[in-house]
């Protein structure tokens, strides 16, 4: 029950940041993103694609397709407690919303352009609550714990937040998996997976 009260208050925080204010972090984050060496390496990206106030990840979306890399975005498989990965080229034209409203690949392309997760070289989550050893609390599906450990757990693992979401010590569960990164619009948290 903590965990969702604590989720819950740092969703409102993370709600009452203007639309302004979402979208200059939101820049600020994906600049930082561009700048790792290590997305400056990878040739595969897992990327969601943001729902209500997350942070905004189109530009970087754009940013990845203009780089000529792969950009690979999740279908949220309910049944089945899983996320289907599947490669996208035109953001426009492939994406629908999907589960509980989120943008996600159009049914027409899932097959044709899924994609194995071994191929994955980052992933960036999105979360409710993050803190400074690099833990993350979701939305209590547990759907991004269960991929990035057993399905591809040789992903770089950067969640994107905005500094509200921080605390220091965020009471995580067993099956809460830990990032390398976490990027906020004033810092870079490196997190302690290894």
């Amino acid at each position: 029950m903590v965990s969702q009260t604590l989720r819950q208050s740092i969703l409102q925080r993370r709600d009452v940041l203007s639309s302004e204010e979402q979208l200059r972090y939101s820049r600020a984050i994906t600049e930082k993103a561009i700048a790792l060496e290590q997305f400056k390496a990878a040739e595969t990206i897992f990327i969601y694609v943001n729902f209500r106030s997350e942070v905004i990840t189109r530009n970087l979306i754009d940013h990845i397709l203009k780089l000529g890399k792969k950009v690979v975005v999740p279908v949220t498989l309910v049944p089945e407690k899983a996320l289907l990965p599947v490669f996208i080229n035109d953001p426009e034209q492939e994406l629908a919303p999907g589960y509980c409203s989120i943008p996600e690949p159009i049914v027409t392309i899932r097959e044709s352009q899924a994609l194995s997760p071994e191929l994955i070289d980052i992933i960036f989550l999105p979360g409710s609550v993050f803190d400074e050893r690099g833990g993350r609390m979701g939305y209590g599906g547990g759907y991004y714990d269960r991929f990035v450990s057993a399905q591809a757990p040789q992903a770089l693992r950067v969640g994107l937040a905005y500094e509200v979401q921080m605390m220091e010590r965020a009471p995580l569960q067993k099956h809460d998996e830990l990032l390398d990164l976490i990027l906020t619009e004033k810092r870079t948290v490196q997190g302690r997976r290894l």
